[in-house]
């Protein structure tokens, strides 16, 4: 981390979570954050995912730039691959504020903001108008109060689905009443039959990925591979936040929502190396969940995953660590002699 990264974040911990978060999107579309320009690849971290080439496996979660508002900076932060939203069909205003906390002494996040965004529409235009350059998808849920949450789904792959790389159908938020019931295998299977009819609607056909909650039970886990799986979907991202509370000694450990960083990095490891085991390689898996290093992307590799996703580390390290973790993870490739494949899955039965 730079001085300037180091005073950045200082600057920014003194404020309001939500007020920090967004002045951070702001700082990156004014071009106030020193970014390395490029994402760091090299013959041992390229790879397709579903179709997609990644210049390396090292993406940005959904959940920071929600609207899509600061992507050509992102697409130039380091990661092989940017996720954004989740986008529901109609704007939305979320849960009442508060709804973010930092977790300092947990090296955690908290957050109930409930699908706040500026709708599917606003979001598209911004994805179409976005530069050249590596992978953008977009996590679609739905709104709040609507009547059949299962179509808002297919609409907005309607609306944006065509500028997008990839689709994220996300199931597994804490924060929306009762959309974790959509995670059951009939309601699921319904939903992924309307999004993947969309999908095939569009000229780009963009793969479709489901997103999991790391609070699954195994015969849970093991329904949901199986629908995975006869959809098919493209790949599963594991996981969402947790609305486990286990170990934290925080001041606001006891606030509701989804909490993601450190402590979840365990418990989501498991739940990933238990859907490898589940789908016995047969279809992508993302690892997210507590990664703030290049040692942790390599567990959540080992685990079962192909590639791995970080968001809330960011907080705490900034900006520079995806390119450092990438790098890292180019170094101990080259060291060991192994390819991203051969990495994958290859520890996969100390997580069981």
């Amino acid at each position: 981390m730079t001085p300037i990264e180091r005073l950045g974040l200082a600057a920014l911990h003194r404020l309001d979570p939500e007020r920090a978060h967004d002045l951070s999107i702001l700082a990156l579309r004014l071009g106030l954050v020193p970014l390395p320009g490029r994402p760091v690849t090299s013959d041992r971290l390229r790879m397709q995912l579903a179709g997609l080439d990644l210049p390396n496996p090292v993406g940005l979660a959904a959940g920071y730039d929600k609207n899509a508002r600061a992507l050509p900076a992102l697409m130039r932060a380091g990661f092989g691959f940017v996720e954004v939203g989740a986008a529901t069909p109609r704007p939305q205003p979320g849960n009442p504020r508060p709804r973010l906390f930092r977790l300092t002494q947990d090296r955690a996040i908290i957050n109930r903001f409930g699908f706040n965004n500026e709708g599917a529409q606003a979001i598209a235009d911004r994805l179409a108008q976005r530069p050249p350059g590596i992978p953008v998808g977009l996590n679609i849920g739905a709104n709040k109060d609507s009547a059949d949450r299962s179509a808002d789904f297919a609409q907005v792959v309607r609306i944006a689905g065509a500028h997008a790389d990839f689709l994220t159908v996300n199931v597994s938020s804490p924060n929306t009443e009762k959309l974790r019931d959509l995670q059951g295998p009939q309601a699921l299977s319904a939903l992924l039959q309307g999004v993947l009819a969309a999908r095939d609607a569009l000229p780009n056909r963009p793969p479709v990925f489901i997103k999991i909650a790391p609070d699954l039970d195994d015969a849970a886990l093991a329904d949901i591979a199986a629908v995975a799986l006869a959809a098919p979907v493209d790949a599963i991202i594991a996981t969402n936040t947790t609305l486990s509370r286990d170990g934290l000694a925080s001041p606001h450990s006891g606030e509701t929502g989804g909490l993601s960083g450190a402590p979840l990095f365990d418990r989501a490891t498991r739940i990933l190396a238990r859907l490898y085991r589940e789908t016995q390689g047969r279809v992508p898996l993302i690892g997210v969940g507590g990664i703030g290093s290049a040692e942790q992307a390599w567990q959540k590799l080992r685990a079962g995953a192909s590639a791995v996703q970080i968001y809330s580390a960011l907080v705490y390290q900034g900006f520079s660590l995806a390119a450092r973790i990438a790098r890292d993870l180019d170094q101990r490739l080259a060291r060991e002699n192994l390819t991203l494949a051969e990495l994958t899955g290859s520890g996969n039965a100390d997580w069981l």
